[in-house]
């Protein structure tokens, strides 16, 4: 089997929960603290040994490639002012072996759809697909590098899964699962955003996947479901019928950034680790609660 060289990451989104904020900047390169939410995305991938970066992107999304790509003047103004801890920074957002692809997605058909749109650059290879709204806290050994594991061990498609609170299972794709091991499991049926007195279970797939390549074929021939839009989760369905689809619990905490309260609370989380504003941060908070 080939390793895993290619993340997709579906960025096309309209990000309608965050307007006014995301009328003219895309809610993928919304900061946490001081790095945008696709910065996270790329890096987790890049930790995991991916060297091409496929982004899936619609209008008004240019500042994301331009996030990645080189800013002369920038390092000109940074360099002429002796600011090279900040020089440094703006350089090396991504390593030098890494590859961007930027592909247009024309409509907003769903994230099934746009994950086809990256199959021409994928080929036949298993690859990932990362949602930058979920940000997974954890730490060295990333969400990503643990899934990669698990690939490299069972050869087949992995979903990063979570419990949820039974009371929101109708947001997720979730699944029905058979107990494998510890944190793994066998993936049986997987259904989009069920009634809450229907869903097989609370295990969520949350924005982390690994396919393998036939998963393009089946999106082909998916037609739209849920909110008529091309749905991931229904070509997984039938990818259950071919191959064995593996769900995984990764170790490490996820951020709803989709979602106004996730944005905050992975924001003040991640103030509260921070090297320059941790202490100060810690304290406005301690006199704010005092209050």
């Amino acid at each position: 089997m080939k390793p895993i060289r290619k993340a997709v990451f579906p960025v096309a989104g309209l990000g309608t929960r965050f307007l006014p904020a995301t009328k003219a900047n895309p809610k993928e390169m919304l900061p946490i603290v001081d790095k945008p939410l696709i910065q996270f995305a790329a890096e987790e991938a890049v930790a995991a040994g991916i060297d091409v970066l496929i982004f899936i992107i619609g209008r008004n999304k240019n500042s994301i490639p331009d996030h990645f790509d080189k800013a002369f003047e920038l390092e000109a103004n940074l360099e002429a002012g002796q600011k090279n801890e900040m020089l440094e920074v703006v350089r090396n957002i991504l390593p030098s072996h890494v590859d961007c692809v930027y592909i247009r997605q024309a409509e907003a058909l769903g994230l099934g759809h746009a994950v086809l749109c990256a199959q021409s650059v994928v080929g036949n290879e298993p690859f990932a697909v990362l949602l930058a709204d979920d940000l997974i806290d954890a730490g060295e050994r990333t969400c990503l590098n643990q899934m990669v594991d698990v690939y490299n061990h069972h050869h087949c498609s992995i979903l990063g899964i979570e419990q949820v609170p039974r009371a929101t299972v109708n947001r997720y794709g979730i699944i029905d699962s058979q107990y494998i091991a510890e944190s793994l499991s066998k993936v049986n049926a997987i259904v989009e955003k069920p009634a809450v007195d229907k869903a097989p279970s609370n295990l969520a797939v949350v924005g982390r996947y690994i396919l393998t390549p036939r998963i393009f074929k089946l999106l082909e021939q998916t037609e739209r479901g849920a909110g008529n839009e091309i749905q991931l989760t229904d070509a997984i369905a039938k990818l259950l019928n071919e191959e064995s689809v593996l769900g995984y619990e990764f170790n490490g905490k996820r951020f709803d950034c989709g979602s106004k309260s996730g944005y905050l609370e992975a924001t003040v989380e991640f103030a509260l680790k921070h090297a320059e504003l941790k202490q100060d941060f810690q304290a406005f908070l301690h006199n704010l609660l005092k209050k």
